[in-house]
């Protein structure tokens, strides 16, 4: 079968091997998969990326679920905001039956422990035709709801997970910095949490105008107005959290120096290098900074949902289809912020645009 994978700094469309499933696990076909930003950073990033996951192993704890190690001397796998279809069931395994639809978190259990479905180098995942998950882990997608909807559900839990972490309250108002998909995804988690005031702000005009569509009260462009300033406008100083999703050098610095007393901080971007803040600001404001992570199968589970209930629509954010062999180019358009936003992969090419 086909996959794409991560080869000496570059993408690659290869021939792998095709998975069998073992008890507990099943085979599926990939419908469709995100582009996840952090894609975007391994392409560029790979060597830090993998020399920090070494570096944390040790301090993980019995919490972790898998080892981050890669080997970039071989060949990587990625893709983990996936919706697939049952192709096949393991032996002795319960589940469901081979045409059912399903999402999953990116994790599939072997007789060998625990596997992460991204940036692996031994799992394809849903970046190939077709790829093991695990039965237990396995929420089906209800309601014929389109599998294109259904693969942003990993990205969509990434927002609600941040927004729980962030203790949001009732008459608590919000910023987001940064329109990428899991800004948006913040901002469409703090609709959903009953968030009335919601200022975001980009660089991009196109990524302010989804900002708008997936629920905020008000976008900023920074090149012409302080975020902070609108945010008084609107808030009235009622109290604030301010969400991080750019993954920028400095940014954390620039918020404790601009934000008003006591507000809380939320750090969902991603940034890959070191970086500097000055403990006074944050002493002398009494801030909180609270660093978000991935999300838990109650909220993963909570996501598909709100996307299926038509709670949350997604449809915003998907900005194009590419099949595997688009897949460099799609990279690359990514790169463009007022050109794309999130494009997915369907490796059978069925219905691209």
């Amino acid at each position: 079968m086909r996959a794409c994978v991560f080869r000496g700094g570059q993408l690659a469309i290869v021939d792998v091997p095709e998975p069998r499933p073992e008890p507990g696990q099943v085979l599926v076909r990939t419908l469709a998969c995100g582009i996840c930003g952090t894609d975007l950073h391994f392409l560029k990033h790979s060597e830090t990326i993998a020399r920090l996951n070494d570096e944390i192993v040790p301090t993980l704890g019995p919490a972790a679920i898998g080892s981050p190690h890669v080997d970039l001397s071989r060949d990587v796998f990625m893709g983990h905001e996936f919706c697939a279809e049952v192709l096949e069931v393991g032996a002795d395994t319960s589940g469901p039956r081979p045409g059912t639809r399903v999402v999953s978190v990116p994790v599939v259990l072997s007789s060998a422990g625990v596997h992460r479905l991204a940036y692996n180098n031994d799992y394809p995942c849903g970046y190939a035709e077709r790829f093991l998950l695990s039965s237990d882990l396995l929420v089906e997608v209800p309601n014929g709801l389109e599998p294109k909807l259904a693969a942003l559900t990993e990205p969509l839990a990434v927002g609600v997970h941040a927004v729980a972490k962030s203790g949001f309250r009732p008459g608590d108002t919000a910023i987001v910095l940064g329109c990428g998909p899991v800004g948006l995804a913040v901002i469409a988690s703090l609709v959903t949490a009953g968030a009335e005031t919601v200022v975001a702000t980009d660089f991009s005009a196109a990524r302010r105008s989804l900002a708008m569509a997936m629920g905020a009260t008000s976008v900023v462009d920074p090149n012409s107005e302080h975020v902070i300033d609108v945010w008084r406008r609107e808030a009235h100083d009622r109290p604030l959290v301010i969400f991080e999703a750019v993954g920028v050098r400095g940014m954390i610095q620039h918020i404790l120096a601009v934000v008003p007393i006591g507000t809380r901080v939320v750090v969902v971007g991603v940034c890959m290098e070191p970086d500097t803040i000055t403990p006074f600001y944050g002493i002398a404001k009494e801030l909180s900074i609270q660093f978000a992570f991935a999300y838990t199968l109650e909220e993963f589970a909570d996501s598909l949902k709100s996307i299926a209930d038509g709670h949350v629509d997604v449809t915003p954010m998907i900005t194009g289809t590419v099949d595997l062999d688009g897949m460099p180019s799609a990279f690359e358009a990514l790169a463009q912020p007022d050109h794309h936003c999130k494009i997915l992969v369907e490796p059978s090419g069925t219905d691209r645009q």
